[in-house]
């Protein structure tokens, strides 16, 4: 080679990025020397790469793939590191620590005592959770933000006998913060409609049984949806004509007809109620973690930092689900952290190794540390408040589907990964190290399409299963992987703690809770009035009982007005409940006229009083194995003896 093409440097090609500039940029991209890379060992052992390209000559160029040359090694090699902004600033942190601790000891000392004052603090902080008395010596009930008084569907018995009492009690209550814009993910019956995506509060006071006590409480001004909350509930037995009404941020669902139960929710001035210690938590939290950022740059205080968000979420900003109508959470809450904390450290030293160290050792600008890497932990930690206007509830087709904005979102959440991935590329490709990210990606793909492959199960893609497949893209020390992998610690650290590793293979029903199962619904059909009898009149349901048998069905069940009243099986021959049910043996006429095959049929007979001036909603479920189905849609009886009839699923 002439001399004058050796001194021209490796990007003496007018097509090549000039690298003289990468000195004066923040993150600094360094040549590494020429003489330290010259032997590859990537497949061409001992072959000397030429100076002025990728390690190709001409006529090979011409024929790799596009894949090939951009997998291969750049030469040089050019490793990112940050360079900080204004470096003299950012360095004061350390040199007032030097000064205060002129000894490893003293630091230790610092760090230690520091944290002691954080854990007494954020101690007192969760006092106010122990458990509280009402004026009458009675426990207040720690409720979650999905409480109520009665269950779903049919959970409730016969006339709802299993949620009694209905009147004449009160009891005390405490709700958490952040209960607003908690809603119903599967469509809840509430008479001719089915509500998603929103609060499950029907009425505006009182308030239907069914209905979120704690979004009932925001919505009558009791309980504030920032700091929580204390109340009382009074069980108001029935009420007809629940309206609708938007306050405090909630939108109430009306219900123009009478339900057996109600209650109303009142302040409780017996007793003094301490607000919820999430902001007053978070605050001193964020201050620790900050201070401990900027004064420290041992990139083993990762750790630390780890377990005070870990802390923070599964006891303040966004705790599992304690036990049902506790004194206080405290114990709940204590035994899900200490049964998810370990596991999860395991993950984090696994990433710390691989991933983080890499982006964080050698960093010299703490406060940029502190703010993009910090900052961004914090903001994926609170992912249930900084991630809650993103219109999507769970990563499922039904939910694609059904919530309004959710695909939107969708495609804008992945043009932007899809931007990030570039970028991320392209930096590894300068360092060298994208053949072996691809690698690795790869085999994550693989086990993906492995795992939906698998028959009877569903692949999910959790917060936690989210972060690990993506952190390993950001083990590299440029201003975006600090964010980015900030953002993605958040998640992980939200997911486990709140939710727990939940499996990547699940049944589907795991995954359907209350949503409808998708089988079968009987065909009802209404047969007539009855004759006028002490102030009431009957109207008569068929159904047929051939084609229900067939499947494996063993009864049925009838809702009116979102109560189980009526229950039957073909065995018994009739049913219970209020209504009159029989499972009789009808005839079917031949073509000739002679009697034909016997077909079997259900009937059910509902008493309804003359003078009611309101309507009535009847659904229908088939029972199987004790678990009732999915029920209809509603067929309505109106005030003036007409029937709408039961619209097809």
């Amino acid at each position: 080679m002439p001399p004058a093409a050796d001194h021209a440097g490796p990007y003496s090609n007018h097509d090549e990025p000039d690298t003289g500039h990468g000195a004066e940029e923040d993150e600094e991209a360094h040549l590494i020397p020429s003489e330290r890379f010259e032997i590859e060992d990537d497949g061409d052992a001992g072959v000397r790469r030429g100076r002025g390209d990728y390690g190709d000559t001409d006529s090979s160029q011409g024929q790799r793939s596009f894949i090939q040359k951009w997998t291969r090694r750049p030469y040089p090699l050019r490793p990112h590191t940050i360079h900080p902004i204004w470096p003299g600033i950012q360095q004061v942190p350390a040199r007032f620590l030097d000064r205060v601790a002129t000894s490893k000891r003293r630091k230790i000392g610092l760090l230690v005592g520091a944290t002691i004052v954080w854990a007494l603090l954020f101690l007192l902080g969760l006092s106010s959770q122990f458990p509280l008395t009402d004026g009458t010596g009675q426990a207040v009930i720690n409720l979650d933000c999905v409480d109520t008084l009665w269950g779903y569907k049919n959970s409730c018995g016969l006339g709802g006998i299993d949620c009694r009492p209905f009147t004449n009690d009160s009891f005390a209550f405490r709700c958490p913060a952040n209960c607003r814009g908690v809603m119903v993910l599967n469509p809840r019956a509430v008479g001719p409609v089915e509500v998603n995506y929103r609060p499950l509060v029907i009425g505006e006071g009182p308030y239907r049984a069914d209905s979120f006590i704690c979004g009932s409480g925001i919505h009558a001004g009791v309980v504030s949806d920032e700091k929580g909350g204390c109340g009382r509930v009074t069980r108001a037995g029935e009420y007809t004509g629940f309206l609708d009404s938007e306050k405090n941020g909630i939108s109430s669902i009306p219900f123009n007809s009478y339900f057996p139960f109600s209650f109303s929710v009142e302040k409780d001035g017996s007793f003094s109620c301490p607000s919820s210690p999430r902001q007053p938590l978070l605050l001193l939290s964020l201050l620790f973690t900050a201070t401990i950022s900027i004064f420290t740059p041992a990139p083993s205080l990762f750790f630390l930092l780890f377990t005070t968000l870990f802390l923070h979420v599964s006891f303040v900003s966004d705790p599992p689900s304690a036990s049902y109508h506790t004194p206080t959470v405290l114990p709940d809450h204590l035994s899900t952290f200490s049964s998810r904390l370990l596991p999860a450290l395991f993950c984090a030293t696994v990433l710390y190794r691989t991933t983080i160290h890499r982006t964080l050792s050698g960093l010299t600008a703490p406060i940029e540390k502190t703010i993009l890497w910090l900052g961004a932990w914090w903001f994926g930690a609170l992912s249930n408040y900084t991630f809650d206007w993103i219109p999507i509830q769970r990563l499922t087709a039904h939910d694609l589907e059904q919530q309004p904005g959710a695909k939107l979102a969708l495609v804008g959440i992945l043009i932007l990964l899809v931007f990030i991935i570039v970028q991320q590329i392209h930096a590894f490709w300068w360092e060298g190290r994208l053949a072996r990210y691809l690698a690795l990606y790869a085999l994550f793909i693989g086990g993906i399409l492995f795992c939906l492959l698998i028959p009877s199960v569903n692949f999910r893609i959790h917060h936690y299963i989210l972060a690990l497949l993506l952190l390993p893209g950001t083990g590299m020390q440029t201003r975006p992987s600090l964010v980015y992998q900030g953002v993605l610690l958040g998640l992980f650290v939200n997911g486990v703690a709140r939710w727990g590793f939940d499996g990547v293979l699940q049944t589907s029903g795991e995954l359907r809770g209350d949503a409808a199962v998708g089988g079968l619904v009987p065909n009802v059909s209404m047969m007539g009035f009855g004759a006028e009898m002490m102030g009431s009149r009957g109207v008569t349901f068929e159904w047929e009982m051939d084609g229900a048998m067939g499947v494996g069905m063993h009864g049925i069940s009838a809702l009116v007005n979102d109560v189980e009243r009526f229950r039957g099986f073909w065995e018994e021959g009739e049913g219970e409940g209020e209504g009159v049910g029989e499972m009789g043996t009808g005839v079917k006429n031949g073509e000739d006229g002679q009697d034909g095959d016997a077909e079997q049929k259900g009937h059910f007979t509902w008493q309804r009083d003359v003078g009611l001036e309101v309507p009535e909603y009847f659904r229908f479920a088939y029972v199987r194995d004790g678990l009732t189905l999915d029920y209809t849609k509603a067929g309505v009886l109106w005030p003036n003896w007409t029937w709408t009839d039961i619209p097809d699923t």
